[in-house]
């Protein structure tokens, strides 16, 4: 007799490990869009998820969310105005995605897709001194896709490791004061951010079956 696992039912979990978030500035106002430049920070993240799967023969379907703390933060001088540096920090971000996957017994390989937001905060502050010139926090939405692998090490908990895409496109953000580099100017900033998770869930329900 053979044992065959079962993916189906609820799951929350943790998740932990790298982010990098890029943003590249330009400036627009009535005069036109003037670039300013990328950059890129990675560090760590933090956080959760909760989902439901349901299997059907070898296919895994599912739907989830998930929300990390993070904090990756980059600066730059302004290529525009040396006098001035900019700040971009990712604070946290979010996904709300849905899941095809292919089981084997206890291993899923599975691709992903969806919803991304992200919370972030952008500065201008003196290359002198460091003394703050303008702000601005913009909360995002965008698309992410991903791919993952995880393994059932027991009827209910299983661990896996995903990588995520996040494409949150460009906006326009106004800052609190007028802004120094460009006077008017509103600062456009692309964002994408990449993604590799470690998880651990926990599903209830879904038992190990036996076949034949």
């Amino acid at each position: 007799m053979e044992r065959v696992y079962d993916w189906t039912g609820l799951y929350i979990g943790a998740n932990g490990g790298w982010g990098e978030s890029r943003n590249c500035w330009s400036f627009t106002s009535a005069a036109g869009a003037f670039p300013d430049g990328c950059s890129s920070k990675s560090g760590g993240v933090f956080g959760g998820q909760l989902g439901y799967r349901w299997q059907m023969g070898q296919f895994v379907f599912g739907a989830e969310g998930q929300g990390d703390w993070a904090s990756l933060r980059a600066s730059r001088t302004s290529l525009i105005n040396a006098a001035f540096s900019e700040t971009t920090k990712l604070d946290a971000f979010g996904l709300f995605t849905g899941q095809i996957g292919w089981a084997w017994n206890a291993a899923l390989i599975y691709l992903k897709g969806g919803a991304a937001v992200t919370d972030n905060r952008y500065d201008i502050f003196t290359t002198v001194g460091g003394v703050g010139a303008a702000s601005a926090t913009a909360t995002r939405w965008g698309g992410a896709v991903g791919v993952g692998f995880e393994y059932g090490f027991t009827p209910n908990w299983s661990v896996g490791i995903e990588y995520d895409r996040l494409f949150m496109g460009d906006a326009n953000n106004s800052f609190s004061v007028a802004n120094p580099i460009v006077a008017g100017a509103a600062n456009r900033v692309g964002q994408d951010v990449d993604l590799v998770l470690f998880r651990l869930n926990y599903r209830f329900g879904g038992p190990v079956v036996a076949g034949y």
